[in-house]
């Protein structure tokens, strides 16, 4: 494997005598962060704000598992009245699932490590990134204001016709939609073109690391899909301002083909979050077993797989609303196969761990609770996957359960392991490891006290959405909330810990867990141009010649 080149760090004019240029002190003042095309600060202007849209959604969800506490049967003891607590729910949803779970991966870390994984000095189109940024601040600060200021009710997939007849601000909403759809084109666009034309000689797509195979084929969904839901809320926007019977059954339009719609999106979308996770997933389990990846190229075409499989299966989420049984037999079927490439990528993380010296500590203990987390929400959805259970078990708080393990269990849980895997690169400081592992065991257990419950809830009967319950389902649902608050203090110790770092974490060094990807190669946190010269590539997950420095705690390359 051939040595990647060291870059040489140049004094920056505004640094003090024996202090290291880096991307965060190159340049100060806020016009220095509000107007840069640096890859790296967009990245982190995108995770503060993903993280704050994230609190916000957490907040959100703690109100509404306290208000389920009791069964609210007399409407005048609830906490909230059931128009209040439908606006509650309605935001959470769209702010965890626009404002954080699609962004976060790809928009934040995505943005930071792309560049440098490459090896290059940063994105193809650096205004376009920034473009993409302001259109996401924009969107988000449009729909947020248009649901708190009147409130919005409709919940986050805006169904017709309750939202054509709704009285919220629902077209001010659907445009905050769209406004944030163009960021994601945008940021998808640019992705791709980097990853075809920016790799550095040497790395060829089959020594690409695996992060960037999962960044690129969400990148493929994001420019395909999300011109799809552009369009939708446009219509929806039309057929509440004019009236012209698009989705409006009573002016002959089809409510269905709303669904229709918006599921050709929203499926896909569901691997812009997921997939961007198991690209975390794949560099976690290399760098913290010491050993390469088990079936590279099996893991890389599963990547594209999934991609290309979340176009064909959007018909699984309308079994009940009338389909052709010809048509639901089929979306049966092809949502079984989906499970292949997803299986892949499970096995091949277990075999990498196989005689490997994996190390637990907190990225990579994340790690292992993401694969334990989404296999439950992978096989939960083969109950949903067929026809005569899904019957039983749709719009219950089954499919709740189902959709957390695999959005929060998965995507979540990976960002947080990804997040503590590169935050000593990104900031220079390192954490905690103990406090880390902590605040996994707490998100684990609490995760698990949350949402295992309610997949009894749902084979019972029990509807999702609704403010009020019948008593037999009191039990269940104190559980979920006692394991919502535990998982909420999990959170906020890993938060805590993360921010404890960098007043009072020491110095990180370049290499802290042995990896052997690029961004590995260079200071921590990274020079304002990545890399002085272009660094010569070899294989991303050969650890033979990488060794362990006790001078400076961490690793480097023999030469």
């Amino acid at each position: 494997m051939s040595v990647v080149t060291k870059p040489v760090t140049m004094p920056a004019p505004n640094l003090v005598a024996g202090e290291e240029d880096n991307y965060l002190t190159h340049s100060s003042g806020f016009l220095s962060w509000a107007l840069t095309l640096d890859h790296k600060r967009i990245g982190l202007m995108y995770l503060t704000c993903v993280m704050a849209s994230f609190a916000l959604g957490g907040i959100l969800a703690l109100l509404v598992r306290i208000h389920l506490w009791n069964p609210n049967l007399d409407p005048t003891q609830a906490l909230f009245s059931n128009k209040v607590y439908n606006q509650i729910f309605t935001l959470h949803g769209a702010v965890m699932v626009f404002l954080f779970i699609i962004p976060s991966i790809p928009a934040a870390l995505g943005n930071f490590l792309l560049p440098i994984m490459l090896g290059s000095k940063d994105v193809a189109f650096p205004r376009l990134n920034l473009g993409s940024f302001y259109l996401w601040v924009a969107g988000a600060l449009f729909f947020l204001f248009s649901m708190f200021a009147t409130g919005l009710d409709t919940g986050w997939t805006f169904y017709t016709p309750y939202s054509i007849e709704s009285q919220g601000p629902v077209v001010a909403a659907t445009m905050g939609v769209f406004v944030l759809g163009f960021s994601s084109i945008f940021t998808g666009l640019n992705f791709i073109v980097t990853i075809n034309t920016m790799r550095p000689p040497g790395m060829t797509w089959f020594r690409m690391p695996l992060f960037l195979w999962a960044i690129y084929s969400t990148a493929i969904i994001q420019v395909l899909a999300t011109p799809v839901l552009g369009i939708t809320m446009l219509l929806l926007a039309a057929e509440r301002i004019l009236g012209i019977g698009i989705f409006d059954a009573k002016m002959n339009g089809d409510p269905v083909a709303f669904q229709h719609f918006f599921w050709f999106y929203s499926h896909p979308a569901v691997y812009i979050m997921i997939l961007p996770a198991m690209g975390i997933i794949s560099e976690l389990m290399s760098v913290h077993s010491h050993k390469g990846i088990l079936g590279y190229r099996m893991i890389a075409y599963s990547s594209i797989a999934i991609a290309l499989f979340g176009f064909l299966v959007w018909g699984h989420h309308m079994f009940t609303s009338g389909m052709a049984d010809v048509t639901t037999i089929v979306f049966s079927a092809l949502t079984f196969t989906v499970s292949i490439p997803s299986a892949i990528k499970v096995f091949n993380w277990i075999g990498t761990m196989y005689q490997g010296t994996v190390s637990l500590n907190t990225p990579m203990v994340y790690a292992l609770a993401f694969i334990f987390l989404f296999t439950i929400g992978g096989l939960t959805g083969l109950f949903l996957g067929a026809l005569s259970t899904d019957m039983h078990l749709h719009a219950t708080y089954f499919v709740v359960a189902h959709f957390h393990y695999v959005m929060m269990g998965g995507t979540l849980v990976a960002f947080l392991g990804g997040l503590f895997h590169w935050w000593p690169k990104m900031t220079g400081k390192m954490f905690n490891d103990f406090a880390g592992i902590v605040s996994a065991a707490i998100v684990f257990v609490g995760f698990n006290l949350t949402f295992l419950p309610q997949f009894v809830l749902g084979t019972r009967g029990m509807p999702r959405r609704y403010a009020s319950y019948a008593l037999e389902f009191q039990d269940l649902h104190r559980l979920s909330t006692i394991g919502a608050v535990m998982l909420g203090t999990g959170l906020l110790v890993a938060a805590l810990t993360l921010l404890h770092s960098l007043f009072y974490g020491s110095k990180a060094p370049r290499n802290p867990w042995g990896g052997a990807t690029l961004e590995w190669e260079c200071s921590s946190p990274p020079p304002h141009d990545n890399f002085s010269s272009a660094p010569t590539v070899g294989d991303p997950y050969d650890f033979s010649n990488i060794e362990y420095d006790p001078k400076v705690g961490g690793y480097f390359k023999k030469k």
